[in-house]
């Protein structure tokens, strides 16, 4: 296993994705925005947008390499050595406020001195929490990790509570799903299995969000929900833009800042001390918004 054979499988499931959310929107194609990196590598952001169901998303291919920013040392604790990083990230905001934001990224991390890990994470964010569907997604997630090792899901789970949580709100950023990282194995049997452990991810992310397009896109609703999506959609952009260290490591590493922006939705909206009706759909959903919920 090298970098360049897990580049090309990221390239793959990158292509894979692309074709399967073009499928279910039935209207909408990727436009492919190929870029380089002065320092070294590159990547192909592609973008759909305005969609029968999705209003804006991006799947990302990068590969970039070269001196290991001083940032990166000191955060990460590492020598100096250089670095190459590849992965796909992807997040997905639909039209219709019933069906869910989602965000999947995989990655591979290596330096010139031996470090290397996978990384990666599958969560989602519904506008309005179905429990049915949360339990749907994250028993196609556990699924999935027991195929590899039946201590990911808990373990991973719980990171990703712990990861994708709104501090200075207090909230989740959504029902979660797996998060991990810096996951590695001395023994390359072992660190293969982990590489097709995050391809697995990967391949899973069409699958589950399909189901969600074609379930839930044909679900009726108004202006009311519209609103609340506007505001939901705020609550992503303040984790992506405050928490999220994905856009700290791109922004820190001189990656592109269109594509490291990608995630952002297309309309978000902020409302001074906004307070959802007693026993509403919108105050159900902010009470399911906490870690440790046990969806399966």
């Amino acid at each position: 296993m090298n970098k360049e054979k897990i580049a090309e499988d990221f390239r793959k499931i990158q292509d894979h994705i692309c074709k399967e959310l073009e499928q279910e929107d039935g209207k909408a194609t990727f436009h492919e925005d190929l870029w380089s990196r002065p320092e070294g590598g590159g990547g192909r952001t592609r973008i759909i947008q305005d969609g029968n169901i999705i209003a804006k998303g991006g799947v990302a291919f990068s590969a970039v390499e070269g001196p290991t920013p001083k940032k990166i040392l000191e955060k990460l604790q590492l020598d100096d050595a250089d670095f190459f990083a590849t992965g796909v990230s992807i997040v997905i905001h639909p039209k219709s406020p019933m069906v869910p934001i989602i965000h999947m990224n995989i990655r591979y991390f290596e330096m010139s001195n031996g470090v290397r890990w996978f990384g990666g994470g599958i969560d989602l964010t519904p506008h309005y929490v179905d429990e049915a569907d949360a339990r749907y997604f994250h028993q196609a997630v556990k699924d999935t990790c027991d195929q590899f090792d039946t201590s990911y899901y808990p373990k991973f789970k719980k990171w990703a509570d712990d990861y994708f949580f709104i501090k200075h709100r207090n909230e989740t950023r959504g029902i979660g799903g797996i998060f991990f990282d810096r996951l590695s194995a001395d023994d390359e049997a072992e660190m293969i299995q982990i590489f097709e452990f995050a391809k697995a991810i990967g391949y899973l992310f069409p699958t589950v969000y399909r189901h969600f397009m074609k379930k839930n896109s044909v679900i009726a609703y108004g202006e009311k929900e519209k609103q609340w999506q506007a505001l939901r959609r705020g609550r992503y952009v303040e984790f992506n833009l405050v928490w999220d260290a994905g856009t700290k490591f791109g922004l820190d590493t001189n990656g592109r800042t269109e594509s490291i922006l990608m995630s952002m939705p297309p309309i978000a909206n902020w409302q001074y001390m906004h307070e959802p009706e007693l026993n509403s759909r919108e105050a159900h959903t902010l009470s399911l918004l906490k870690k440790g919920i046990d969806w399966v």
